[in-house]
């Protein structure tokens, strides 16, 4: 994704103070697929040995039989908060949700697609 400007048109918090991350390779304990109203599509509850959890795509996971999963490349699970009428750069598009990035701080996370407007200019 070639990044754009993006519009907050809702506020968004997070709900996850310690966000899940970890790097290519790590074995991840697979738990269960979000459902919920949003149309969040194909994210899944996973923890690692040293963490108690978090929200993970599936186009990052490689499932084993096991019931667990690895990953295919280094992820953070930790989202921007945001205020309305603020602009963010965004770079990745993912299951819903925008890797943005706020210039002013420097400040990065993922903020669900639903609360920005754009590519704006």
């Amino acid at each position: 994704m070639t990044p754009s400007r993006y519009r907050v048109i809702a506020t968004h918090r997070s709900e996850y103070p310690d966000p899940i991350a970890f790097e290519t390779g790590t074995l991840l304990h697979l738990g269960e697929r979000y459902e919920g109203p949003e149309d969040w599509q194909d994210w899944y509850f996973c923890r690692t040995d040293s963490h108690p959890g978090g929200w993970v795509p599936l186009p990052l996971l490689e499932l084993l039989e096991d019931g667990r999963a690895r990953a295919r490349e280094r992820y953070t699970a930790r989202e921007l908060d945001t205020e309305l009428g603020e602009q963010l750069v965004a770079s990745r598009h993912l299951n819903g949700w925008l890797w943005c990035l706020r210039e002013a701080s420097g400040e990065t996370g993922w903020v669900p697609e639903e609360s920005l407007a754009g590519p704006a200019d």
